[in-house]
């Protein structure tokens, strides 16, 4: 679950359900990070593909477009950032940030993935992507629903996360325990982001 105060234009953490042991490894699946989990066991949840890559911010100012990693101090890979250019670099793109917002000061968040990020090249075995997955909007400090951000994708010709499962948490976990193949090239799903169906 996402906070909505923030003082950077950072993506906020979202919790696992089950806690970790010193090495990060999860500890058997019965304890869970926080109470508020086991109250929402029977909740519905839809549940999009965690992609294994690196978190990255396109920062639309209401003017320019700039490109941010997980913090606005993170590096981004330079073939990474190369193909962001290619996705929402040039005056062509930034026509279309117009277009689309205005002035409104937006941050589409995505993840970064392919060779040489995480265990990308089995995504893509030569290059880099990005794949959308969340939209903020600065100046009303509010998230967009999921239609909305398919329709961005849909205008800026870029990929969103697909919704792979949705159910309760115990029906979410037991599809990531069948260890699920990934939606993307050859690689097996790193897992699911879940969020309420009724937010």
């Amino acid at each position: 679950m996402k906070k909505q105060k923030r003082s950077e234009n950072t993506y906020t953490k979202i919790n696992t359900i089950f806690l970790r042991d010193k090495n990060n490894i999860i500890m058997p699946y019965d304890e869970l990070v926080a109470p508020e989990f086991d109250w929402l066991r029977n909740c519905k949840f839809d549940a999009d593909e965690k992609i294994d890559g690196t978190n990255i911010g396109v920062v639309w100012d209401g003017h320019h477009v700039s490109f941010q990693g997980r913090t606005e101090r993170a590096e981004i890979p330079k073939m990474l950032n190369e193909r962001l250019e290619e996705l929402f670099g040039g005056s062509v793109n930034e026509e279309l940030f117009e277009q689309k917002f205005g002035d409104t000061k937006m941050i589409l968040f995505g993840e970064g993935y392919g060779v040489k990020i995480q265990k990308g090249g089995s995504y893509i075995p030569d290059g880099n992507d990005f794949i959308l997955f969340d939209v903020y909007c600065v100046d009303t400090n509010t998230w967009l629903t999921r239609e909305s951000v398919e329709d961005i994708a849909r205008t800026f010709n870029i990929d969103v996360v697909p919704i792979v499962v949705e159910g309760t948490l115990n029906e979410l976990i037991d599809f990531v325990k069948t260890k699920p193949k990934s939606t993307i090239g050859t690689a097996n799903m790193e897992g699911v982001v879940a969020r309420p169906i009724i937010e």
